[in-house]
């Protein structure tokens, strides 16, 4: 049979994202100040949005009072009123004589009446207090201070070059992160000129700042101090002896009894191995909740949003009306109402944000009621399928939802996310466990240890399986100790040795 192209005419029901449809789940993923710089964007580039609260174009001017003869109000009565009546200070002058013969109760209060000048912006009626952190001075940045040192302990032209590239280079914690040689090439010099330099900025304060790696950042600040001994520098070149706390093993190869290194430790705790950490480094954002979730007076929860930080915007449809009669060009009148579909749009996306946001978490704290009430040892195994399918939502929905979106409950401030944990299975035939739930009862069992007595990862896992009935491996308990940040059991018994008093 040959083959021949033709025509054919098929009917059929398909998905298409249409562009708004995908601004529309992109919203849903936005944190709250993402939200608020894309709204904030959106009220700039269309004239028919404005905010609820008032303030843009349209806006309805407020309704005059009338007036009236022989009564004032409240507000006039103890405001405006009490301007109009004389002071005591205006009283006694009149009679040619001092404040204090005329009433020398009203003295003292008299005075205190008195305006103060920075003040009185935000003591008027209806008006807001000055926000107080306009007035704290801004923390200073490494680079400046570190650019104001250069220019003291470099003088010539090239070696300042140098001096700010390497500024320019560290990173939060002071370190020089770029190769000296690198360096010398992007700025087309020699190593010898760059180590010079650098040389001189390691005088600079904080002591420590410029060095390439903590040994060396350590050293620096022993210098200063003038302890930076021959032993000390052995110290110093076995670091990662320090860090598996094998202290024997760095006694040996030092050459230094226990007393001795334990000496020099504690000298070294008292040194900063991140020495640019005291600086100002970028904006810090404290983190606002998306939801609160309260006792309700009834029972049970109550959860709401937090209307601080959700956008509230309007379509001025009169505004719309009234241009549209007047403007007879077709490229205007296609404008506005592109404007006004994008402006309906929005206003519907974000209340449908809102009510998608409100329904996931609802969700949440109904499957996770033992949490807020007993705690982490009653957090439940749960997934995002589990709460799509219980509000009739697709997972991935719910997963965007959930992203960047904190809840603040009796228990504390969570990210949305930390409720969603893997199940391990139970060996005594009840509910699942939640990981969360068994990371927290290991944390608990190492901090519960003793020296002489550190559980292995087996230990923990048979541990967990008698008391809850947990079903656990080993590298599971290793996978959750790691994660936390925890080191091994050889680790753990040489720092509570180090920590034990000698002798025991």
């Amino acid at each position: 049979m040959a083959l021949t192209p033709r025509l054919e005419v098929r009917q059929g029901l398909g998905l298409t994202l249409t562009p708004q449809l995908m601004q529309s789940i992109r919203l849903l993923q936005l944190s709250h100040l993402e939200l608020q710089s894309f709204v904030e964007t959106e009220l700039l580039r269309n004239p028919l949005l404005e905010r609820e609260d008032g303030g843009e174009p349209g806006e309805a001017e407020p309704p005059e009072q009338p007036e009236r003869d022989g009564e004032i109000t409240a507000t006039e009565d103890t405001v405006d009123y009490s301007d109009r009546i004389q002071s005591a200070d205006s009283i006694a002058s009149g009679y040619d004589t001092d404040l204090d013969n005329v009433f020398p109760e009203e003295a003292a209060q008299d005075r205190l009446n008195e305006p103060v000048q920075w003040s009185d912006r935000g003591a008027g009626v209806g008006e807001e207090a000055p926000d107080i952190d306009q007035f704290v001075a801004a923390r200073p940045t490494l680079s400046d201070h570190l650019t104001r040192q250069a220019s003291f302990l470099v003088s010539d032209p090239a070696e300042r070059l140098i001096a700010q590239f390497l500024i320019d280079c560290l990173n939060e914690a002071g370190y020089l992160g770029t190769p000296i040689e690198q360096i010398a090439e992007q700025l087309g010099t020699t190593t010898a000129a760059v180590e010079q330099v650098l040389l001189k900025l390691q005088a600079c304060d904080p002591v420590g700042i410029f060095a390439r790696d903590v040994r060396e950042c350590l050293a620096l600040q022993l210098r200063d101090k003038d302890r930076l001994d021959p032993m000390m520098q052995r110290l110093l070149d076995r670091l990662e002896l320090i860090a598996q706390h094998d202290l024997v093993g760095l006694g040996r190869a030092i050459g230094a009894d226990r007393e001795d290194v334990l000496q020099m430790l504690a000298e070294l705790r008292e040194l900063d191995p991140r020495p640019g950490r005291a600086f100002e480094s970028g904006p810090v954002e404290a983190v606002v909740p998306d939801v609160f979730v309260r006792e309700a007076p009834t029972g049970g929860w109550a959860v709401e949003l937090n209307t601080e930080v959700l956008p509230r915007v309007l379509v001025n449809r009169v505004y719309y009306a009234s241009v549209t009669r007047k403007t007879r060009d077709a490229a205007e009148k296609a404008f506005l109402t592109d404007c006004l579909a994008t402006a309906n749009w929005l206003t519907k996306s974000l209340d449908q944000r809102a009510q998608t946001i409100l329904k996931v978490a609802a969700e949440i704290v109904k499957q996770q009621d033992g949490f807020l009430v007993h705690g982490i040892t009653h957090l439940k195994p749960m997934t995002l399928k589990a709460v799509a399918d219980a509000i009739a939502m697709h997972e991935s929905t719910v997963s965007r939802v959930t992203s960047n979106k904190y809840m603040a409950t009796p228990r504390g401030l969570f990210e949305m996310k930390y409720f969603f944990t893997t199940a391990l299975g139970s060996s005594t035939g009840e509910a699942d466990h939640s990981a969360e739930t068994v990371r927290h009862r290991i944390r608990q069992l190492i901090e519960a240890e003793s020296a002489a007595d550190i559980l292995s990862d087996d230990t923990i896992a048979e541990m967990l399986h008698k008391e809850r009935g947990i079903e656990v491996a080993r590298r599971t308990v290793a996978k959750y100790r790691e994660g936390m940040n925890i080191p091994s059991s050889v680790i753990r018994r040489r720092q509570k040795r180090a920590l034990a008093p000698a002798g025991r």
